[in-house]
């Protein structure tokens, strides 16, 4: 049995762990009941917590339910500051992708496809999951420029290149979701993501943008 950690490190811990459980509770009452039959105080029960607890971590269950797509996004990011500086900038973002993909969903990761699916299927159809969606999508966005923008040097207010670099990943993710919640195979995902990242890659090769950037520096 392991020892429960105290002073701020246990803390974090403790904390990290409640967040956990209200996404896990949120996440099986949507399956189970439809986002109707959601309430805060269902999610907080069933994670054991209280309805204060769950106010300090999410302003409604929206949120909560879509807590693991917003981890999504930070995993993408840490992912796509860890890519080796002489990388393209589009070649890291897919990158940051494949290692999101591996991570969370390589090996014993793959059990978590099938209500992953149905979680962005749910996001298709439910108005207000999907205008939270949207939320988080900007959120981490705004993130990746402002990653590629330190990659490259430049002020993202008067470079082009990180704007358009994450709009063209974030958008060809996008499109590689839409399709796999439109899909029947969960496992498709990764397949999905090579095959559409791939497909860009055919219309802009990557590096491209920074080729055509030097020519006229």
């Amino acid at each position: 049995m392991g020892i429960e950690k105290t002073g701020p490190d246990g803390r974090r811990q403790r904390t990290q762990r409640s967040r956990e459980a209200m996404v896990a509770a949120a996440t099986d009452l949507l399956l189970e009941r439809g986002l109707d039959g959601v309430t805060v105080e269902g999610i907080a029960e069933r994670a054991g917590v209280t309805r204060r607890t769950f106010s300090r971590h999410f302003p409604g269950k929206e949120e909560a339910i879509l807590g693991e797509v917003a981890e999504t996004g930070h995993r993408i990011n840490d992912a796509l500051r860890g890519r080796p500086a002489d990388e393209s900038p589009l070649m890291a973002y897919w990158q940051a992708v494949c290692t999101w993909l591996a991570d969370d969903f390589g090996g014993e990761g793959a059990a978590a496809l099938p209500d992953r699916l149905e979680l962005f299927r749910r996001i298709d159809r439910e108005p207000a999951l999907f205008a939270a969606f949207q939320h988080l999508r900007i959120d981490a966005e705004a993130e990746s420029v402002r990653i590629i923008a330190d990659r490259l040097g430049v002020d993202p207010a008067t470079d082009p290149r990180p704007a358009v670099t994450v709009g063209t990943g974030a958008g060809t993710l996008t499109a590689v979701l839409r399709a796999w919640s439109r899909g029947t195979d969960p496992d498709a995902l990764s397949a999905l993501a090579e095959q559409y990242f791939g497909a860009l890659a055919g219309l802009l090769p990557v590096g491209s943008a920074d080729q055509h950037h030097s020519q006229h520096e």
